[in-house]
C-alpha cells in the first residue's frame, strides 16, 4: 500500500518506506562504513525502530524520507530526501545508500528528486544537508547539489555530541542550479 509520493528518476523509484524494504534497511544499518557518519551501526532490533520512526514520519508531519528502489532490479538502494525531527536544526534533505550503491551517482539522483520534491510540492524556502565535518563524500555531493557550508550547527539528542555542519542553499538558489542537472 503507498502512503504517499512515488517520485520516479531515470535509474530509480523514490517512494514512502514499506515493509518488504525491512531486510535491506536492517543490512544497511549493519554496514559500518555506510553507518559512519548516520549515527553508526546497530543491530536489527534498533534498526526496526529507526525503519518505524521514518515511515512514521510520513504520518505526523507528511514527509520524510523515501526509499530508494533500484528500478531495473526492484533492489532497495537505500533512504533519503526530506527530514525534520523536532529540535533539527532546520528542514533536511538527507541521504545514506547501501555499501553496493555507492558511487553510482544513485544518491546524487534521488536527491535533486528529494530536492525538487521538497521545494516545488513541500514549498520549503530553503534545503540543508546536515554533514559530519569528516565525511568528505556527502560534503561533495552537498556542493554538486548546489548547497555550501554555512558553519556549524547542533542536533538534538542522542547527537548533540556530533560535530555537524550545515550545508545550505535557498530555494531559488536550488531552481537556479536545478537548470543544470538532465531533466
Amino acid at each position: 500500500m503507498l502512503n504517499g509520493p512515488l517520485l520516479v528518476t531515470e535509474r530509480l523509484i523514490l517512494r514512502p518506506p514499506a515493509a518488504e524494504d525491512f531486510d535491506a534497511f536492517a543490512a544497511m544499518c549493519a554496514e559500518e562504513e555506510t553507518m559512519r557518519f548516520l549515527g553508526g551501526t546497530c543491530p536489527r532490533a534498533q534498526a526496526w525502530r529507526l525503519w518505524c520512526t521514518l515511515a512514521g514520519a510520513w504520518h505526523i508531519r507528511g514527509f520524510s524520507m523515501f526509499s530508494v528502489i533500484e528500478r531495473a532490479t526492484g533492489e532497495w538502494v537505500g533512504r533519503l530526501g526530506p527530514w525534520e525531527p523536532d529540535g533539527w536544526p532546520g528542514p533536511e534533505i538527507g541521504y545514506g545508500v547501501r555499501a553496493k550503491f555507492a558511487g553510482k551517482g544513485y544518491a546524487f539522483e534521488g536527491a535533486v528528486a528529494a530536492c525538487d520534491f521538497a521545494v516545488e510540492f513541500l514549498n520549503w524556502p530553503e534545503l540543508m544537508h546536515s554533514i559530519d565535518p569528516a565525511n568528505r563524500r556527502s560534503q561533495a555531493l552537498a556542493k554538486r547539489l548546489g548547497a555550501a557550508n554555512s558553519g556549524p550547527t547542533r542536533l538534538p539528542a542522542p547527537f548533540e555530541d556530533a560535530p555537524v555542519d550545515a550545508w545550505r542553499q535557498s530555494a531559488q538558489q536550488w531552481r537556479q542550479k536545478r537548470k543544470e542537472f538532465k531533466p
